[in-house]
C-alpha cells in the first residue's frame, strides 16, 4: 500500500488562515500591524525567489514587510549598520536576512547582530540557546514546519524513534533539539547523523520518523527506511529532471507509511513558520 502524502501546502493555507484571524485580532486591540522587514544582499535568483514569495504571505496574512534590497559589493559593516537601524526602528518587528550573503560577509556576524526580540528566523546565539535550554523564545522555521506537519497530521513523537539525516545549524540541529524537548511534538528518542556516522543507512532503518535533510539528492533509498516509517524529506534539489528531495520518493513511497513530497511538502510551511514568529514578535512588543 503506497504511502499517505503528507500535503505541506495545505497545512500552510490552514495556519495562514488562522494567521490572518491573529493579526486582525492584534491590530484591533494594539492599534499597530505587524512588520517584517527583509534585507537582500546580492543577486542571487533563488534568494530573489524566495523573498518575493515571502512578501507575498505576508500580504496574504496582513503582515506589513519591506525589502531592503542591497549590493553584492555591500560590506559587512554597511549592512550591519542597517541592521543597527532596523533594530532601533519600533515599527519593524521582524528582521530577516535572507541567505547565502556575499563572500565578505561572516553570516555569524549578522546573525548575532540583529535584536534578538525580531531575530524571527531563531539564527542569534541567544534565541538558539533559548531553545536548547527548552525554553524557545521563536522556534526556527523549517524545524517548526516539519513540527507542525507531525501534529496536526496526527503523528506521534512520543515515546518514538526519531533519526535525523544531516546535522546543520539551521535544520538538523533544532530539529533534532524540538524533537526532544519535554511536550507536544517532542518526548521523542533523537539520534543525529551526518556523513560520518558509521553505518548510516542501518541507523535509518532503526526509525520509526525518519527525517531528513543531508542536501544530497535522493540520498535516502527504501533499504535505508523500515516498513510503515514516517519520512520527513527535508532537502530540495535542483537537478536535470527538476526538483527533487534527499529521499528517493517513489522507491520509499512503497515502504513508508506517510511521506512529505518535494516541493509541497516542508517548504511551505517553512515561509509559513516565518510568519508565526513575526507575528509572535509584534504579540510581545506589543504587551
Amino acid at each position: 500500500m503506497p504511502a499517505r502524502l503528507l500535503d505541506g501546502k495545505s497545512i500552510a493555507k490552514q495556519i495562514r488562515a488562522e494567521l490572518a484571524e491573529g493579526v486582525e485580532s492584534l491590530v484591533s486591540k494594539g492599534g499597530f500591524t505587524p512588520k517584517l522587514a527583509a534585507v537582500l544582499v546580492g543577486d542571487d535568483a533563488a534568494s530573489e525567489v524566495y523573498v518575493r514569495n515571502k512578501r507575498k504571505d505576508c500580504e496574504r496574512v496582513g503582515i506589513e514587510s519591506v525589502l531592503h534590497r542591497l549590493p553584492e559589493s555591500t560590506s559587512q559593516a554597511e549592512l550591519l549598520g542597517l541592521l543597527d537601524g532596523l533594530n532601533s526602528d519600533a515599527s519593524v518587528h521582524g528582521i530577516l536576512v535572507q541567505l547565502p550573503v556575499p563572500k565578505q560577509i561572516d553570516p555569524e556576524a549578522v546573525a548575532s547582530a540583529i535584536d534578538p526580540a525580531k531575530d524571527v528566523d531563531c539564527l542569534h546565539p541567544e534565541n538558539v540557546g533559548l531553545l536548547a535550554k527548552g525554553r524557545p523564545r521563536f522556534k526556527p522555521c523549517t524545524p517548526h514546519g516539519v513540527q507542525q506537519i507531525l501534529l496536526r497530521e496526527g503523528i506521534e513523537t512520543a515515546g518514538r524513534r526519531a533519526v535525523v539525516v544531516g546535522r546543520s545549524e539551521i535544520v538538523g540541529k533544532p530539529l533534532a533539539a524540538m524533537l526532544a524537548l519535554r511536550g507536544e511534538g517532542g518526548d521523542a528518542t533523537v539520534t543525529l547523523c551526518h556523513s560520518r556516522t558509521d553505518d548510516l543507512a542501518g541507523v535509518a532503518r532503526e526509525a520509526d520518523i525518519l527525517l531528513v535533510a543531508i542536501g544530497k539528492p535522493e540520498f535516502v533509498t527504501a533499504e535505508m527506511v523500515k516498513p510503515g516509517a514516517v519520512v520527513i524529506d527535508i532537502g530540495v534539489n535542483r537537478t536535470e529532471a527538476g526538483l527533487v528531495g534527499d529521499v528517493e520518493f517513489e522507491a520509499v513511497s512503497r515502504v513508508a507509511s506517510a511521506i512529505t513530497p518535494v516541493p509541497g511538502g516542508v517548504g511551505p510551511l517553512t515561509r509559513t513558520m516565518l510568519l508565526v514568529n513575526t507575528l509572535a514578535a509584534a504579540s510581545e512588543i506589543g504587551r
